[in-house]
């Protein structure tokens, strides 16, 4: 995939399997996940240019994922 083209992210699904289907949802969703592509790829283009290793950069990458929080957790 170039950078220019666009991913096609997840159908989005609820706990129960059921599809997240409100066209006004899976909008800010697409949103949301554009925008943290471009800053992550940003991050990551950054980084090579201060000379860190690629891999160091994915792995940094992977584990703020891991670090996010469910503020809504039941």
């Amino acid at each position: 995939m170039s950078l220019k083209e666009k991913p096609a992210w997840p159908k989005w699904l609820r706990d129960d399997g059921s599809v997240v289907a409100c066209t006004e949802k899976v909008k800010v969703m697409t949103e949301n996940f554009d925008e943290i592509k471009q800053i992550a790829q940003d991050a990551l283009e950054d980084g090579l240019l201060m000379e860190v290793s690629e891999a160091q950069m994915r792995e940094a990458l992977h584990q703020l994922v891991d670090l996010l929080v469910n503020p809504y957790q039941r």
